[in-house]
């Protein structure tokens, strides 16, 4: 099943001031070109997609996605939330996943929650709300922070291709989180335009 998506905004502006913040990272951007980003504007959508790709690959991920397509009829909190646990695990989830789904799809029906107002929120408020949540930790947060409210700051420790892009760019064979955290910081404002070509750098 497709997913309604569109492309994460930015331009030459973004592109050219990593350029100037970190030569190498530069010449990485100007060999690739422009990398255009999906993202999920339906936050719910995009939490969900995001939680159901845990540690998983992306292929595996879309074949879950699929399947909870065909049992639910959509992927909306209603349809989730009259299935049990057990019946969306067969989708090819884990229990833990199947159950955290479930619970924010309740939490939802029953307006205990409103992920609108997420968009309000600063990254750090969203990552603590998002993070109460049995079942998401920070990865998943920051996810749904690049790929659906479009913040232009993420860059992943959590994210194993990440560290992986970051330590072929620059021929490490190890990073610690001061290193990370370094070349982070070079990447600031623009630190989710700079993950974008980590993520191409890692699978290359």
């Amino acid at each position: 099943m497709t997913i309604e998506t569109t492309y994460f905004k930015y331009g030459e502006a973004e592109m050219d001031f990593l350029k100037q913040a970190d030569a190498v990272l530069g010449a990485a951007i100007t060999r690739m070109g422009k990398i255009e980003r999906t993202i999920m504007p339906d936050l719910f959508t995009a939490l969900i997609y995001a939680v159901v790709g845990q540690l998983i690959s992306v292929k595996s991920a879309q074949l879950a996605w699929n399947r909870m397509h065909e049992l639910l009829g959509g992927i909306t909190p209603h349809a989730i939330s009259v299935h049990t646990p057990e019946s969306i695990q067969t989708c090819g989830l884990t229990m833990k996943k199947a159950i955290c789904i479930h619970q924010i799809a309740c939490r939802i029906v029953n307006h205990e929650v409103d992920l609108d107002r997420l968009t309000h929120l600063t990254d750090v408020e969203v990552i603590s709300e998002l993070t109460a949540f049995e079942g998401i930790g920070r990865w998943t947060a920051e996810m749904l922070l690049i790929h659906a409210l479009e913040r232009p700051d993420i860059v992943s420790w959590g994210d194993i291709a990440i560290r992986r892009g970051m330590m072929k760019l620059y021929g490490l064979s190890t990073i610690s989180k001061k290193q990370f955290d370094q070349y982070r910081l070079r990447y600031t404002p623009h630190g989710s335009v700079a993950s974008f070509y980590l993520w191409k750098i890692s699978y290359e």
